[in-house]
């Protein structure tokens, strides 16, 4: 399970540092200041570093966010300059931002207008994984498997992740989830609780989770868990950090799983 740093604001730094003390060791964020303070994400893992926790206990990813999703104001990186140099740009200003000298994971932010610019960005982040300063490639806000398709051919470097929001307007994205389960790539979710009220009052969701002694938001996560997903959460609540990272003390049964197919 990762923990979200988008939304966070001037709290940033204080709640990175609450969720990996509560026991987050993966943190997801981006270099793109309108949504992030990847500088306080830093921050807040750099207070929790010692004897006992060290760089290489945690999973950092962030992403590269085009012109298109940043804020025109207050762009992380020379909007005039090549998409390529881009890249190059943004990846170094994570790197100062996270206090790290390499990233777990490089996520592009979203497709951008055409697949030929797409693909430039994504032969920039190629070069970073060639460089050793990332380690593995991601796509988010990628909903048509066409696309994700395209992309995972042309790809040099195969993309190993897949985030988008999950919800029903998508389908849940079992299409998408399908292709990640075959070609092994790591699908993960975001929205997981606020995009899907309705399915906590659900009597399937609710009888599953009276049987486990456990939140419906807490079996949903474990549900996909037990799928081969990895939820992010990006709770402000100490408690529900705790309740979040207690769905590893349980395990859904072959008959819960099967009925909460039919819901997702």
């Amino acid at each position: 399970m990762l923990y979200g740093t988008a939304w966070k604001k001037s709290d940033t730094a204080r709640l990175v540092a609450l969720a990996i003390r509560q026991g987050f060791r993966g943190i997801d964020t981006a270099c793109q200041p309108k949504h992030y303070d990847e500088l306080g994400v830093g921050e807040g893992i750099a207070a929790c570093l010692g004897p006992t926790l060290t760089r290489a206990d945690l999973y950092l990813q962030t992403k590269f966010t085009s012109v298109s999703g940043q804020d025109p104001s207050n762009i992380p990186y020379d909007r005039a300059a090549p998409l390529a140099a881009q890249v190059a740009e943004s990846c170094s200003v994570s790197l100062h931002n996270l206090r790290t000298c390499y990233l777990d994971a490089l996520v592009l932010h979203g497709l951008l207008s055409t697949m030929r610019e797409t693909l430039e960005v994504w032969r920039a982040m190629e070069h970073l994984i060639d460089q050793g300063v990332v380690r593995q490639l991601g796509i988010s806000n990628c909903y048509q498997l066409g696309e994700l398709k395209a992309l995972h051919r042309a790809g040099r470097i195969k993309p190993t992740i897949v985030q988008n929001r999950f919800y029903s307007d998508t389908g849940y994205d079992r299409e998408i989830r399908a292709f990640c389960r075959l070609h092994g790539l790591v699908y993960q979710s975001f929205w997981t609780l606020t995009a899907n009220p309705k399915l906590f009052s659900h009597p399937t969701m609710t009888t599953i989770a009276s049987t486990h002694r456990r939140t419906p938001a807490q079996v949903l996560f474990r549900y996909l868990n037990q799928s081969g997903v990895v939820p992010l959460t990006g709770t402000r609540s100490e408690t529900h950090m705790r309740e979040d990272l207690a769905i590893f003390a349980f395990e859904l049964t072959p008959a819960d799983r099967v009925a909460l197919d039919a819901l997702l």
